[in-house]
């Protein structure tokens, strides 16, 4: 068995594929090429892609895309239940159709099958997943005056408070909501956490600022791929005004910032020790 072929790069949501694998315990198919887009059982930030798996006549709902991977010796692993990270030697990785109410007896190996993603909320996801990446590139830009220290630097050249503080993520439908973890770690790096905290609405305005710049630029946006494999590296680039920047992400993201009427975040500290960044992206009309 081959590693599943993904073309959700380019943001198709629909597709035909063959069957490849049926767990009818765990109710996973497995498609040789898919449009759907997996939730990584690493880093879940984005959520699976929903939808339907058509086989003739019976339409059976797809009710989450999440990565699934069979071992050497044929064991199948599902979601977080895969013992090893993406990629890990031994293991041939693949993207699985959970289906609900369980699997038609006309969905078995061989069979041609019609994927077709939920359109609406992936494009709900993009948004909130490109939306996610500006906030905090223009977090980091705003804070960067707080590092007393010289550390690694994100894209712009900004310090990289993101890279160092962000503890999770998670996306969903237009927005995303991050936390950062400010403890001593991060004021032995030179961090003013103190600094941060008394100047906290001021600098919450200049990312929106910042992000009502981008978004008024329409600037570019995409998903590269190194190959059509599900395991194959994949970045995010954005052509912002300051320079094109990009960085290593799975998900799925808009064509162009034309796509958001504007995007927005608030900046929470209600505990000292964890900033929350609520971001909030209004889609474009039309």
């Amino acid at each position: 068995m081959q590693s599943t072929r993904v073309t959700f790069p380019d943001g198709s949501t629909t597709g035909e594929g063959e069957v490849l694998l049926v767990d009818r315990d765990a109710s996973v198919v497995v498609v040789d090429v898919t449009p759907f887009h997996p939730e990584d059982h690493t880093w879940p930030d984005q959520p699976g892609d929903v939808g339907s798996l058509v086989s003739g006549d019976v339409r059976a709902t797809v009710s989450e895309a999440v990565m699934a991977a069979v071992s050497d010796e044929g064991v199948l692993a599902v979601g977080g239940d895969i013992p090893v990270k993406r990629g890990g030697e031994g293991w041939t990785w693949l993207v699985g159709h959970r289906i609900e109410g369980g699997i038609p007896e006309q969905v078995a190996v061989g069979a041609p099958v019609t994927l077709e993603v939920d359109a609406g909320r992936r494009a709900a996801l993009s948004r909130g997943h490109t939306a996610c990446h500006l906030a905090s590139l223009a977090l980091d830009a705003v804070l960067a005056d707080l590092w007393r220290k010289q550390i690694g630097t994100d894209p712009l050249g900004n310090p990289d408070f993101e890279g160092r503080a962000n503890q999770t993520s998670r996306i969903h439908a237009d927005g995303s909501v991050d936390e950062y973890r400010l403890g001593k770690s991060l004021r032995k790096a030179g961090f003013d956490s103190e600094g941060f905290a008394a100047s906290l609405a001021e600098r919450e305005e200049r990312i929106n600022e910042q992000l009502a710049s981008w978004v008024a630029s329409a600037a570019a946006s995409c998903v590269d791929v190194e190959g059509p494999r599900i395991i194959d590296r994949r970045s995010w680039r954005c052509e912002l005004p300051e320079g094109e920047v990009g960085f290593l992400c799975g998900g799925t993201h808009v064509h162009s910032l034309a796509e958001f009427a504007s995007i927005t975040v608030s900046l929470d500290l209600g505990d000292p020790q964890l900033l929350v960044m609520t971001t909030r992206a209004t889609p474009a009309l039309g």
